[in-house]
């Protein structure tokens, strides 16, 4: 990850709609359209930017950060609860498109240091994250028609919840089929899956989805690896409390693909069944040593794919 090595002298913040990007300096603020055309004139119209700031708006902030990247302008793509963190720290209740790229712009003055600067993703990473998407949300239509066909009254519609779950589950095929095309055809994508698939813990499809999901494994500490996965123990101390440490943060897609894996071990197989054995007869609650395992795979997935050298094409 890159970071700037000095205070940027100036800063803008972009709130980014479907049609419109309102940016501040942090004094004055205007609107232009969501369009190539018209960011790139307004890029043009500034001797020198040094960082851009703005948030994840589904895709929307596409353009901006393709246009700066080829202008060479550094930006960063804010976390939407760190930044609303952020304004609620200054007592600021309202909320509008001036509002927040004026509050963006602060942000980016003030935590420059610690702000990872965007980088144009790989193609292939791009395409196996909307893959890994789309079947997490394939298999969410599918838990619910089969909750709502074990509801009372459900047999009337038996046959219908029965055909839309058909359909769903050969939509999940034809996406499992892709991610195995996609990753067969990339050599970066089907080196990093290889070293994942090689923990026996780790089948294609969560290896997958945790590549699509934690595309930065490999280019991380331990302690940032683990508190990205949100498996890390935050401390919950006061005085001469000793309050009880908890996991939370993160990016909780991640947990979800590693709580089976972690399930493995507590079962007595694969590589972490030792590991969450010793934790179990130290004491460990049997929740506790789950989340011990989940974190202990990341960190060891983290330093195998950043020891292992990527062979050259």
């Amino acid at each position: 990850m890159a970071f700037l090595h000095q205070q940027p002298q100036l800063c803008l913040g972009f709130d980014i709609a479907k049609d419109t990007i309102t940016v501040s300096d942090g004094t004055t603020t205007r609107t232009i359209a969501n369009q190539r055309r018209a960011i790139r004139a307004f890029l043009k119209g500034y001797k020198h930017i040094d960082l851009v700031v703005c948030e994840p708006t589904g895709g929307h902030e596409g353009l901006l950060l393709e246009e700066c990247l080829r202008a060479g302008i550094a930006c960063h793509r804010a976390d939407t609860l760190k930044v609303k963190s952020f304004i609620r720290s200054y007592g600021t209740h309202g909320k509008s498109d001036a509002i927040n790229a004026g509050m963006l712009s602060g942000y980016g003055r003030e935590r420059w240091a610690k702000l990872a600067l965007w980088q144009a993703p790989d193609p292939d990473e791009t395409r196996l994250r909307a893959l890994v998407r789309r079947r997490q949300e394939l298999i969410a239509m599918k838990v619910a028609e089969k909750n709502r066909a074990k509801a009372p009254g459900g047999c009337d519609l038996a046959i219908s919840f029965e055909a839309v779950i058909k359909v769903v589950e050969r939509q999940i095929q034809a996406i499992d089929a892709a991610i195995r095309e996609l990753i067969a055809n990339s050599s970066t994508l089907k080196h990093r899956a290889a070293i994942c698939t090689a923990m026996d813990s780790l089948g294609p499809i969560v290896a997958a989805k945790l590549l699509a999901i934690l595309p930065e494994l490999g280019s991380m500490t331990r302690r940032k690896a683990a508190a990205l996965a949100g498996v890390a123990q935050h401390p919950n101390d006061s005085g001469q409390k000793h309050g009880y440490r908890k996991i939370r943060g993160g990016r909780p897609d991640v947990r979800t693909a590693l709580f089976m894996p972690a399930l493995r071990a507590a079962a007595g197989k694969g590589e972490f069944a030792a590991f969450y054995k010793r934790l179990i007869a130290n004491g460990k609650k049997p929740m506790v040593a789950i989340a011990a395992v989940m974190r202990k795979i990341v960190v060891t997935l983290n330093a195998r794919l950043r020891d292992a050298a990527i062979p050259q094409s």
